[in-house]
Order: structure tokens, then C-alpha cells, then sequence
């Protein structure tokens, strides 16, 4: 099985031509971008060695989804389904951890403190987050029987609240209030981390289509408006089903407590001073988490910019936002 997308780059010199060969984008930040296999990648050399070097296992399990679509709330959901046996919401280590401590993200986290980390010592099963669009997946990903999660959420939710979370993040320090005109041309452009958002988007939900049993695509609102219906499908799906005495007993229910927004916020406010990541507290990973807060951030004509957007994109493919 070849693990790698492309022949592994041995030289520094060799990534630094492949560097200079694509075109690049300055994010606010003042970092590049660069458009690697369709898409704007931040961090290019951490994203190569986890093509390059990771390893997947038939029993992994990947969070997968653009920026801040849902990823933290996913990440403690799957958490809490996977290890209820020997951490029960009375004492799980979500009442003490960021969930992306405990699902560490592997192409901004990971493989960008090693380019070739040790991940052997983790038990199954591994769970592991990544914004990677599909298709520059590691082909062990593909090529494995593991478990891929998309969570899909309403593209204006999506373009508001990744601008006020970029907003909290220190090194960004370019990103004004009044810039965000600016920002929702470079959304619509698919000029972002790890866009086009729509292209991302579609790649997860094609092969959801093509492999149902391997990629398994939801949407946040739907995780909001029904949760023990969409818990109940994603534990079966990852192997890890609830039990009808598991049902009665109130454990879902349980688990929807546990990774509330609430609940998680309150963990992230009482450790204001960790940080999963170095430019970014805990706690900023919280906001709201409200379906429709978009309307109160987004013109009418921008509505009409990216709706249009979004249809072209879409129309043909089944996908319903």
C-alpha cells in the first residue's frame, strides 16, 4: 500500500522549488498559502508530511470538515460515544480537556510539532481530526477500512463564524472588524485555509455517495434540531452502537449534556489559560453555536453573492442546504 499522494519530497531543496512553483496567497496572519491539489493549504510542508508519513489503521476514526463547521463540538461527541465503557460522563476527560486535546488535528497539530511523529503507542481506536480535503487525504486514509465523520454546516453560519474566530487569533493581527467585506470576497473566491469551502464540501459528499460505509456525511443543523437520532447513527456507524438498556438508561442523553456547548464552554472558561494551540486560548473555540446567527452579520447583497454561489456549485450534485 503506498501511503503517499505524491513521491515524497527528500530534500529541502526539493520542497522549497515545489514551494515556489504554486501560486501563493498572504493570509492576515502575514503566512502563505499556497494552492496545493486545488485547494489554498496553510502550513504546505506539515500537510506533505502527513501525506508522506501517516500510517492509517482499519480502526481509526477521522473528524473531518472546513473551519469552524463544527469540528470541536463533532470532536467531543465522538469522543464521549467512543470511550463511554471506561469513561462515563460522570468522570470523562472531557470535563477537564478541550476536545481537540483529546482529538488532536493532524495537519495543523500533529505533524506540525514532528514531521514524522511516533503515533504507535495510541490505542484503538485512534481518533483523529483533519480540515485536508479528501482528495489530498493520505492514500492510506483512502485505501484503509477506518471511518471518516463530515460535518457540513450552513455556508453563511460557516463564513460568520470563521471571520469572528480568526478575529481571536493572535497572530492575525491584520484581521479588522472592518475588513470583513474583504473577507467574504476571499470566502467567495475560495481563498481561505483549505477552500474553495464548496469544493471541500463536495469532495466529502461525493464519496459519502460512492462509499456510505466509509465516509459518513451529516449536517450541524440536523446534530442540532435531532441529537440522540444523529448519536444513534453516528455509534452505529463507527462501530460502537448503543444497547436498547444503554438507551433507557439515559446514556445518549447523557452524552448530549456532556458536549453541549454549555458544558464545553464551561471546561474552556476554567482553563482560559491552556492552549491546545499556541496563537489561539481554549476558550475561543466557543461562541454561540446557533443555527441562523448569520442574518444578523450578512447583507442582503452578500446573501444573493454567495447564495447564487453555492447553487451553481451545487445544483447538480443533491446536496440540500
Amino acid at each position: 500500500m503506498n501511503s503517499s499522494n505524491t513521491n515524497p519530497l527528500k530534500t529541502e531543496e526539493e520542497f522549497t522549488q515545489l514551494k515556489n512553483s504554486l501560486p501563493k496567497e498572504l493570509w492576515f496572519n502575514g503566512n502563505p498559502m499556497y494552492l496545493y491539489q486545488g485547494f489554498w493549504i496553510p502550513k504546505l510542508e506539515s500537510l506533505i508530511a502527513f501525506q508522506h508519513h501517516f500510517q492509517a489503521q482499519d480502526r481509526d476514526i477521522f473528524i473531518t470538515s472546513s473551519r469552524k463547521a463544527g469540528t470541536t463540538w463533532l470532536k467531543a461527541l465522538i469522543y464521549a460515544i467512543c470511550n463511554r465503557v471506561n469513561h462515563p460522563t460522570s468522570n470523562s476527560p472531557l470535563l477537564t480537556h478541550n476536545p481537540h486535546e483529546l482529538v488532536p488535528q493532524l495537519e495543523s497539530n500533529v505533524y506540525f510539532k514532528s514531521k514524522n511523529p511516533n503515533l504507535s503507542g495510541l490505542k484503538p481506536p485512534r481518533l483523529f481530526g483533519t480540515h485536508v480535503p479528501f482528495t489530498s487525504l493520505p492514500n492510506s486514509i483512502k485505501d484503509s477500512k477506518c471511518k471518516i465523520i463530515y460535518i457540513f454546516r450552513n455556508t453563511f453560519d460557516t463564513l460568520v463564524s470563521s471571520w469572528l474566530f480568526y478575529q481571536n487569533v493572535d497572530d492575525n493581527k491584520t484581521l479588522r472588524p472592518d475588513l470583513f467585506g474583504q473577507y467574504f470576497d476571499m470566502f467567495c473566491e475560495g481563498r481561505i485555509p483549505f477552500g474553495p469551502f464548496e469544493d471541500h464540501v463536495l469532495g466529502y459528499w461525493k464519496q459519502s455517495l460512492e462509499q456510505p460505509d466509509k465516509v459518513l456525511f451529516i449536517k450541524y443543523e440536523d446534530l442540532k434540531a435531532v441529537p440522540t437520532t444523529l448519536l444513534k447513527k453516528i455509534a452505529e456507524f463507527v462501530g460502537y452502537p448503543f444497547s436498547k438498556e444503554e438507551e433507557l438508561g439515559g446514556v445518549i442523553d447523557d452524552i448530549v449534556k456532556l458536549c453541549s456547548l454549555q458544558k464545553l464552554k464551561e471546561v474552556a472558561d476554567s482553563n482560559k489559560s491552556d492552549r491546545v494551540y499556541a496563537s489561539c486560548s481554549n476558550d475561543k473555540f466557543f461562541r454561540k453555536g446557533e443555527v441562523g446567527d448569520w442574518v444578523n452579520h450578512v447583507s442582503t447583497s452578500m446573501v444573493e453573492k454567495l447564495g447564487k454561489i453555492m447553487e451553481e456549485k451545487l445544483c447538480s450534485s443533491g446536496l440540500t442546504i
